[in-house]
Parts: structure tokens; C-alpha cells; sequence
């Protein structure tokens, strides 16, 4: 393959990565992030209870939705049309921001996120995780600062990127024109000490051996580190 993708990037680049904080006015916590033509708004939302199964506990929960807008690809769909494939998104959402703070220390209350798809270029899953840390961070700071909870929760800064496997060349964080073309797509979850979280990796048209799957993992932990990096700035951490 020629050493440069499509869009101009090295193969192993970020695009553009932007987070707007405070994006809406009514959520505790909310973003848009921006990564190269995805958009994605992710809110976090304090409700003062949490599922039945936690129920005096004295534990809290975080959990996730997440939707595309009909329009936000370049045909419209059908409102209803993502919907198994969100179920499964939005597990892995709300699966990679628990592993990210106590939530127990939350008390008996839930966040929830809201990820809103509103440009579709791929990565939207791993773009709504990055934004939901942040908007999650948010929303227990406000708990916080409102001294509803007296102690902020530990927590480990944590972010997702996607990788693709295309010619035996290894590509940073695909966009959609990519990632329908590669021969394994990955999505990785890592938090600021490179501990994994989550790793979900597909042969599309070829398979990988342990050898390529740790040098896609590398790989990923450098895009990782500068989403991180992105955070923290946003953050003021």
C-alpha cells in the first residue's frame, strides 16, 4: 500500500480530535466530540435511583443508550434501522465507563449517558466512549460541587480508538471509507495506565495471528495515550 491513507494520514495518525465541554445546557454533563467527520453529542444525566437490583445497596450505576440520527449517514435510515446493532454499542459504552470510576461511591443514584450520533464517518462508538469520560467526569463533578457526594469517586482517565488490518498494514483509527475495505476491524478500551478494558477484533476478509494482534494492540495504545492527552487538556488535568 502507498504510504499515505486516503485522507492524507499516516497509517499510524488520529484525525482530528476535538471536545467541546458544557455543549448543552441542561444535562449535568455533556460533549460534542469531533473526530475527523464523525460528530458525536454525549450527555450524562444524574437520576436519583438506580435498577432493582441495586436497590438498597447503597450503590450507584452508570449506564449508556446510543442512537444515530437518520440523516447522520449518506442515506437516510429508518430511526428503528440501528437498532440491534445499538443494543450492543451501548453495552460496551456503559461497560467501558464502569471500569473507569467507583461508581459505587455514587451513592444510590445513576448516570446516564446519551450518545448521539449526528455525523457518521466512522469510529462512532469509540469517539462516544472518549466523550462519555468526560461528560461522566462532569456530571459527578457536578455532584460534587453541589455537595451531593462528599468524596469524587476515584477514577482512571480512559478512551477508545479504532484500528483496522488492511494488506498486513495496520491503520489508526479508521473512518467509514476505511473501515468498510479492511480485511479485520478492532475496536480498543484502554485506560490511562494501558490496562485493557475492553478489545473487540473481526476477521473481515483475512485472518491475524497473536503476532499481529499484539502489534495492533501497540499500535493502539499510542492512539490511546494522545486521546488521553486530549482529555486531560480538556479537563485541566
Amino acid at each position: 500500500m502507498p504510504g499515505i491513507r486516503i485522507d492524507g494520514r499516516k497509517f499510524d495518525e488520529l484525525r482530528k480530535t476535538t471536545i467541546k465541554r458544557n455543549f448543552l445546557k441542561y444535562p449535568e454533563g455533556s460533549v460534542l466530540i469531533t473526530q475527523g467527520s464523525t460528530k458525536v453529542i454525549v450527555t450524562a444525566s444524574v437520576i436519583e435511583s438506580v435498577p432493582r437490583f441495586l436497590v438498597d445497596t447503597g450503590t450507584g450505576w452508570i449506564t449508556a443508550e446510543y442512537s444515530m440520527l437518520p440523516r447522520a449517514t449518506q442515506v437516510r435510515n429508518q430511526r428503528e434501522h440501528y437498532r440491534g446493532r445499538s443494543a450492543e454499542i451501548q453495552r460496551m459504552i456503559g461497560r467501558s465507563i464502569r471500569a473507569a470510576f467507583r461508581y459505587e461511591k455514587l451513592g444510590e443514584r445513576t448516570i446516564k449517558i446519551d450518545c448521539d450520533v449526528i455525523q457518521a464517518d466512522g469510529g462512532t462508538r469509540c469517539a462516544s466512549v472518549t466523550g462519555a469520560f468526560i461528560a461522566v467526569f462532569d456530571a459527578i463533578n457536578y455532584l460534587y460541587n453541589q455537595q451531593i457526594i462528599y468524596e469524587f469517586p476515584d477514577y482512571k482517565i480512559l478512551a477508545a480508538v479504532s484500528l483496522g488490518l488492511k494488506d498486513n498494514q495496520i491503520l489508526l483509527d479508521l473512518n467509514y471509507a476505511e473501515d468498510s475495505k479492511v480485511d479485520a476491524d478492532f475496536n480498543l478500551v484502554m485506560n490511562q495506565d494501558l490496562e485493557i478494558v475492553e478489545v473487540q477484533g473481526t476477521a473481515e476478509g483475512a485472518t491475524f495471528n497473536r503476532k499481529k494482534l499484539n502489534d495492533i494492540i501497540e499500535l493502539g495504545e499510542k492512539g490511546i495515550l494522545e486521546l488521553i492527552q486530549i482529555q486531560k487538556k480538556e479537563l485541566n488535568l
